[in-house]
């Protein structure tokens, strides 16, 4: 038992190692130990077996790690397993190509959405790629989407406090409590610079077999370009549509009686 401990212990700090990198900087040993609060000795120590693994690399010149090619070998492999993916995917593309904007697609995981794809339209370019990113519930379209059918009790154990990230997030949960129930009646939810400046998205959640919410499917782009003053029947319209279609993939006829 002792010896399980010491190992499990070991691989506890290893992926609070990976995890520091998070922000998406290179970072010296002493960055990364503060961040995963270990030792630097520790850090210094796990850093070369991961290395040796392939899972951070180290430049030369600088010294500094970043995360190895390996991970984007096991990054694509979890993804390719995903059953949400695998039957939304091409339905997301499909959006893009359609209405020259962004169509994502974000998987639910206790009080965040991680995306795993995105899909860039014409008239929302983007120079970087969303997938593995994670984004707050209560700040996104695709994240607030997912919170209907939850109680207020559940929200506010799910997510105590609500950061603020501009001027528009919605920061009490009374506030929330009032999106929540809008969202249920139409069934779809809009976002207007809630997480970022300048971007507005709809979406709308995707259910199991079962009809659990397990994930999401959002339109993004630019708030002058995805236009939801004149546009939002017509993309909700859309997007509803997008996310019955992936829901059927996943097993869900709808509900029971």
């Amino acid at each position: 038992m002792p010896a399980d401990k010491g190992a499990n212990q070991s691989v506890e700090k290893a992926i609070a190692v990976l995890e520091s990198f998070s922000g998406g900087e290179p970072m010296r040993v002493g960055d990364v130990a503060r961040a995963a609060g270990i030792g630097q000795s520790t850090a210094s120590r796990l850093l070369a077996t991961l290395e040796a693994g392939g899972l951070v690399e180290r430049d030369a010149q600088t010294t500094l790690y970043f995360l190895g090619s390996e991970l984007l070998t096991l990054a694509g492999i979890a993804i390719n397993q995903n059953r949400v993916h695998r039957v939304g995917r091409q339905i997301a593309q499909g959006l893009a190509g359609k209405l020259g904007l962004g169509a994502n697609l974000a998987l639910l995981r206790d009080a965040e959405l991680i995306y795993l794809c995105n899909f860039e339209g014409p008239q929302s370019p983007k120079s970087h790629t969303l997938m593995g990113q994670r984004v707050p519930l209560h700040a996104t379209s695709i994240g607030k989407s997912t919170l209907v059918g939850t109680s207020r009790e559940s929200r506010h154990a799910l997510m105590p406090k609500l950061a603020g990230y501009t001027e528009s997030t919605i920061t009490t949960h009374e506030a929330l409590d009032r999106e929540v129930a809008l969202i249920a009646r139409r069934g779809y939810a809009t976002e207007v610079e809630e997480f970022v400046l300048g971007r507005a998205s709809v979406a709308a959640p995707i259910l199991d077999q079962s009809g659990r919410i397990v994930a999401a499917v959002s339109i993004s782009g630019p708030r002058s370009t995805i236009d939801l003053e004149t546009r939002e029947a017509e993309l909700g319209r859309i997007i509803i549509e997008a996310a019955d279609r992936i829901s059927s993939g996943l097993g869900y006829q709808g509900p029971a009686g």
